[in-house]
């Protein structure tokens, strides 16, 4: 069973036990995160795919761990006027463990749906 979600404006595929690094979420190590905004969820063959996000589903992680990428160096040049500049950047991340994809059953809201409409 996997998922693709979006959290920090990009789309992540995850599943169950995998450890993936977004970019820094705000959140201390040991306490559990909640994404809610899952765009795809497929079981056994089995595809859910949402209109923009599948509806009653969450992942479920805890965060690991925070920290600093690799330096990249970002050099600009600007040729015939002696202009050079050399800086460093390094990407803060979180270090999350997707602990739990959940997927409420939609035949059950619909039936809801359906019985009120017959009361009424």
């Amino acid at each position: 069973m996997y998922a693709i979600i979006e959290a920090c404006g990009r789309q992540y595929k995850v599943q169950e036990g995998e450890t993936v690094y977004f970019e820094k979420l705000g959140e201390e190590e040991g306490k559990k995160v909640t994404f809610d905004k899952v765009i795809l969820i497929s079981d056994d063959g089995k595809i859910q795919v949402g209109n923009p996000y599948v509806t009653n589903a969450k992942v479920e992680g805890k965060v690991i761990s925070n920290g600093r990428g690799k330096k990249i160096l970002v050099f600009k040049y600007k040729p015939k006027k002696n202009e050079r500049k050399t800086r460093g950047h390094r990407q803060d991340y979180t270090k999350v463990e997707i602990t739990s994809i959940n997927v409420k059953a939609q035949k059950a809201a619909s039936t809801e749906k359906k019985e009120k409409a017959t009361k009424e």
